[in-house]
């Protein structure tokens, strides 16, 4: 049966109209964005089998292109949808920080940090800079690679900083392993790296570790 044939309440698009996307499962969510399904199957049923075939939503989502474009009814013209998408929600969190400090909503710098951060394949290293109201200046990333004492150059941070006329900074980056906590060389580096900038008056905030289920904060952990 066609989902226009549904009752009302159960089609996705009115669902959502009715209750909000809250209320939509991942299949309902993931057929609105295929708009359309395939010969013999509707689009919830082929976002339901999508789902099954990549193992969840977050993994279709974060797949590359022509592992997506293998999918049962998806293409390149779906994937730039996709990409279109998931870079409107990045640019809308940046835009939340921007507007409100980064100081005052934690949460959106969480969550910004690991929509940016958590689904490399390779670790990288970010910063977050601030002015002296601590409003967020740019996002930049700066190391690639496996992170470690010999691999950030504290010289590199300090220019990056005096170049945006950043008065603070919050530290970033991912384990692509997936567990968040940060290691004995992740303490090292912050450690390096506060007092390089001590010495051109620039505060380190915070330093924020992204894994694949959450972020753990440094000063939070009262380490800075």
């Amino acid at each position: 049966m066609a989902i226009r044939d549904w009752p009302e309440g159960e089609r996705p698009r009115e669902k959502l109209l009715l209750m909000g996307p809250q209320s939509l499962s991942d299949a309902e969510l993931l057929a609105i964005f295929l708009r359309t399904g395939v010969s013999g199957k509707s689009a919830v049923d082929l976002a339901r089998e999508l789902l099954q075939s990549f193992g969840g939503l977050r993994e279709l989502l974060e797949s590359d292109r022509q592992t997506f474009c293998a999918g049962h009814g998806l293409g390149d013209a779906k994937f730039t949808q996709l990409q279109a998408v998931l870079e409107m929600g990045r640019r809308h969190l940046q835009a939340t920080l921007e507007r409100g400090g980064a100081l005052e909503s934690p949460d959106a710098v969480r969550q910004y940090l690991s929509t940016r951060l958590r689904h490399r394949q390779r670790e990288v290293f970010a910063c977050l800079l601030l002015d002296n109201r601590h409003r967020v200046i740019s996002y930049e990333e700066l190391f690639f690679g496996t992170i470690d004492a010999a691999s950030v150059y504290p010289r590199e941070v300090v220019k990056k900083a005096l170049e945006q006329n950043a008065a603070a900074l919050i530290l970033a980056h991912n384990h692509p392993s997936g567990v968040a906590e940060p290691s004995r060389a992740d303490r090292q580096i912050t450690d390096r790296l506060m007092k390089a900038l001590q010495t051109v008056d620039i505060r380190v905030l915070d330093h924020m570790v992204v894994g694949d289920a959450e972020v753990i904060s440094f000063a939070e952990r009262g380490w800075i």
